[in-house]
């Protein structure tokens, strides 16, 4: 589990291909004194799995399902990622649950700027705008975000300065792909509402001889 709180821009270095599996090579100071194999770090909101690793970068698994989920087939050498390490008993929550398990990938319509802050705006699909509320949380590329307002199929996010400072979002531009992971409390609502309608819908029939024969009134 994470935070959405970017704790370290690195470097992407290479990429290569194993079988039914990518491994990823990033490059990073000062990140990984703590790090240990088989731990989990969120790159770029996507959680993978710390196979192998030096003083200034670490190698991470990637499986088909994951790549075909987020942007990671279109990083090129040098590109600059978002790393978390996962959350630990003592850590502070400084964002939301992040779970590093990207819902989609969202298309960056336009930047604007608003006095100090930028406002991204998202061209996104109805399964990430279903689960978005009114000030609610959504991260992208694994940065804790507020929506500031969305529709069926745009979504809106205000940076402020310190966010574009600490995060690659200052590098990213108009139709550039970014992962979004919705709200994970969201999802969980969305889904018992659902079953409860739908088992609303399964009982519309009303008392038959049938019903009462099931539940063993009869």
């Amino acid at each position: 589990m994470f935070t959405g709180i970017i704790q370290k821009v690195g470097t992407f270095k290479r990429k290569t291909k194993k079988g039914n599996k990518y491994q990823l090579v990033i490059d990073v100071d000062d990140f990984l004194d703590d790090v240990s194999i088989g731990d989990s770090i969120a790159v770029n909101g996507v959680c993978l799995t710390v196979v192998d690793y030096s003083a200034n970068s670490f190698t991470v698994d990637v499986m088909p399902e994951t790549v075909k989920a987020t942007n990671i087939d279109n990083l090129q050498s040098g590109a600059k990622v978002n790393l978390e390490k996962s959350l630990q008993p003592k850590s502070f929550m400084g964002g939301h649950i992040v779970n590093g398990h990207v819902d989609g990938i969202g298309t960056i319509k336009s930047i604007k700027e608003e006095k100090n802050a930028k406002i991204f705006t998202i061209e996104v699909g109805k399964e990430i705008t279903k689960y978005l509320v009114d000030k609610g949380s959504v991260a992208l590329n694994g940065i804790s975000l507020t929506v500031m307002d969305f529709s069926d199929d745009t979504l809106k996010v205000s940076l402020i300065p310190e966010t574009i400072r600490s995060t690659n979002l200052k590098y990213l531009e108009q139709g550039d792909e970014i992962n979004i992971e919705t709200d994970i409390i969201g999802k969980y609502v969305h889904k018992m509402l659902n079953d409860k309608k739908q088992n609303y819908n399964d009982n519309k029939e009303g008392i038959t001889k049938d019903t009462l024969k099931k539940n063993g009134f009869i």
